[in-house]
């Protein structure tokens, strides 16, 4: 199996343009989701995981510890500079879904009209042992935001 390519966003549905006022005649595309994950390691504080595209709206953070760390660790993700959610203290292997921090809700709803680089910051005491991935799960939409067209094509 190979991999393919496309520049986003993608919509998908039936009805591509509202021409009346009931189901079927009613737009009903909807924008895919996609996700990008990174390896995160103890020997690695801090690092560059990936880089999200203009205008993509960020629906689910993961953190899936696979080997615990030697010390109770936390860690901060970033997205363009600016501090996006972090996790609690992790003490085990598991998963953890994380939530947008209080005062950056708005990174969660668009990442901004270039496109963001996602950053992560552990802290742990001397760590000598420790594996996660990070999983941030989006949807692509347009720089602006937009996640359908403003006038319909034909």
């Amino acid at each position: 199996m190979g991999f393919a390519t496309h520049l986003g966003p993608w919509l998908l549905g039936t009805v591509k343009n509202t021409t009346g006022t009931t189901v079927g005649t009613i737009r009903n595309m909807g924008a895919t989701v996609v996700s990008q994950s990174a390896p995160l390691v103890y020997s690695t504080l801090t690092g560059n995981a990936f880089v999200l595209p203009a205008g993509a709206q960020v629906t689910q953070v993961t953190i899936v510890t696979t080997t615990v760390f030697s010390a109770a660790t936390t860690i901060l993700l970033s997205i363009g500079g600016t501090a996006f959610t972090t996790t609690g203290t992790i003490t085990s292997v598991g998963g953890v879904n994380l939530t947008a921090n209080a005062t950056t809700p708005g990174g969660w709803l668009n990442v901004g009209s270039t496109d963001a680089q996602v950053t992560y910051t552990m802290a742990g005491t001397s760590l000598s042992t420790g594996e996660a991935t990070v999983f941030i799960m989006y949807v692509v939409r347009n720089s602006d935001g937009a996640a359908n067209p403003t006038a319909s094509a034909a």
